[in-house]
């Protein structure tokens, strides 16, 4: 996947969390008329976020390019959406989408760990089995240095924040997986998303992206039927070979065609 490059596990989310709100105020704000970069330098100067520390409120907006613009469809996505007064609903698991693509921590303590225990039967998750996880990679020289206990301890705790933060898990102290919402038009511009990278109907019905959601290929299936059967999209399998087919040539457009049926 063009998101998870990175061949090593780094601590990022120490600096950051969902930010939603934050996130949210940043697109309604966003003038789709001027650059990426002209946007973040008038942000910055307008201290949209009202944060005491200026070195926090650059950190923020850097997160936030890292995360959404630094693929400008994405990003130009997020912001029709949110500026159309499209449900809430729509927009918070795209969000996590693209947060887990941009950050390989992120994604795999869920793609690897807790879909693999949410499928063995379990729903409570101890902060033990992520730290687990976490030393396995620390041991196996999978992260960009040597991380300490306190690291490690760090790294899970905001981990498990911003999954909570995004309906992943629920729980205060003790964390417990949740049947995070996903609705129907954000499968679909996610399964556009992962059509543009994959090049094969196959693969995105098989992609372990959508263990972000928990969801099994049978699962995935159940939803391609919905959104063919709702004319979001065309859906025909037959054994191995699987066409999927949307109406719009990019992922922006197919946001504004998915708008426009709700309006």
């Amino acid at each position: 996947m063009q998101g998870l490059a990175e061949a090593y596990y780094t601590s990022r989310i120490i600096k950051a969390s969902a930010l939603i709100a934050d996130t949210k105020a940043l697109l309604v704000a966003w003038d789709s008329d001027t650059s990426t970069r002209q946007n973040l330098n008038r942000l910055r100067q307008e201290n949209i976020f009202g944060k005491t520390s200026r070195s926090r409120a650059h950190a923020v907006l850097r997160i936030f390019r890292q995360r959404y613009f630094d693929r400008p469809e994405v990003g130009a996505t997020l912001v029709a959406l949110v500026q159309n007064s499209t449900m809430p609903q729509w927009v918070d698991p795209l969000l996590y989408f693209f947060t887990a693509q941009n950050d390989r921590t992120l994604h795999d303590i869920v793609v690897d760990t807790l879909y693999t225990r949410k499928q063995t039967g379990y729903i409570d998750l101890p902060v033990v089995v992520v730290q687990n996880a976490l030393r396995n990679w620390v041991n196996e020289g999978k992260t960009t240095s040597h991380w300490s206990e306190a690291t490690i301890a760090r790294v899970t705790r905001n981990a498990l924040a911003t999954l909570r933060d995004f309906g992943v898990l629920g729980g205060a102290a003790h964390k417990h997986l949740s049947p995070i919402y996903l609705p129907l038009q954000s499968f679909s511009l996610i399964a556009f998303w992962l059509m543009q990278e994959l090049q094969s109907g196959n693969r995105v019905l098989r992609s372990d992206e959508w263990r972000l959601f928990f969801l099994d290929v049978s699962s995935v299936e159940r939803n391609f039927l919905e959104a063919h059967q709702e004319g979001l999209l065309s859906y025909h399998a037959a054994g191995s070979v699987v066409r999927l087919e949307f109406p719009a040539g990019s992922l922006k457009d197919y946001a504004d065609e998915l708008i426009k049926r709700t309006s």
